[in-house]
């Protein structure tokens, strides 16, 4: 089992689960309507859309944005966009004696231009050294799977682990209070609801990607990659960043 933090291992996925940034309502808004698109608007049918509805609610986005959401994606609420996910691949080069050549990313967006936003993306990977590449290039590099976190303040460790374990986690990560479970995609809902069962704090449950094999970079070029990252944070179509490093 890993026992580092996502956090201060630069497996960045910064959109919507980074609540204090302000473009984040945009963001898991626009989640939410796909996610009504795709299978409606009942939460109690809809698990995807239940599992983006959870993330609203624990980063305190008002009721009425997540209704209007909703309603947006089930075509209730007709504005004239359609707000698709769009997954691209790109990489920043890395030139470093026994390290990687390159960072590989997967940026997801949420967007209602694709044309855009590509564009969009492209530019701040070109101005911090990154490039975009054809679909199928990193992406191999990755495998999806369901990540659940859990707050697990005031508990005993060795407690938590074992019932992760008994909902079926793969793996998972702990630190400062906060748990980050990985199961198989197929088996998401059934580890999610068994850890609530057992009184758990579910903060967020989702689909990601990890990466099949992960390297370490240096701390000159960790900088250089996280000044890239909040730039691709600040925009607005771009809700999910994953990457193959430690």
């Amino acid at each position: 089992m890993s026992g580092h933090s996502k956090w201060s291992s630069i497996k960045h996925k910064k959109g919507i689960n980074d609540a204090k940034r302000a473009n984040v309502f945009t963001k898991i808004g626009r989640m939410v309507t796909i996610a009504a698109r795709e299978g409606g608007g009942d939460l109690a049918s809809n698990f995807k859309l239940k599992m983006v509805v959870d993330t609203a609610r624990s980063a305190n986005m008002p009721k009425d944005n997540i209704e209007r959401a909703i309603k947006r994606g089930t075509g209730e609420l007709k504005d004239g966009a359609v707000i698709e996910e769009v997954i691209y691949e790109a990489y920043l080069p890395i030139r470093q004696a026994g390290g990687p050549d390159k960072i590989a990313m997967l940026i997801k967006t949420a967007t209602d231009n694709k044309n855009r936003t590509f564009g969009e993306v492209r530019g701040i990977l070109t101005k911090g050294g990154g490039k975009t590449v054809p679909e199928g290039s990193v992406g191999y590099l990755f495998n999806q799977v369901g990540e659940i976190e859990v707050d697990i303040d005031g508990l005993e460790t060795e407690d938590v682990e074992m019932k992760f374990i008994e909902a079926g986690a793969d793996d998972f990560e702990i630190e400062d209070g906060r748990a980050w479970v990985y199961v198989k995609l197929a088996e998401l809902r059934a580890a999610k609801e068994s850890l609530e069962k057992e009184n758990l704090k579910i903060v967020n449950a989702q689909p990601t990607f990890i990466a099949s094999q992960k390297s370490e970079i240096s701390e000159e070029d960790r900088e250089k990659y996280e000044a890239l990252l909040e730039k691709l944070d600040e925009n607005d179509d771009v809700v999910e960043i994953y990457d193959n490093l430690k």
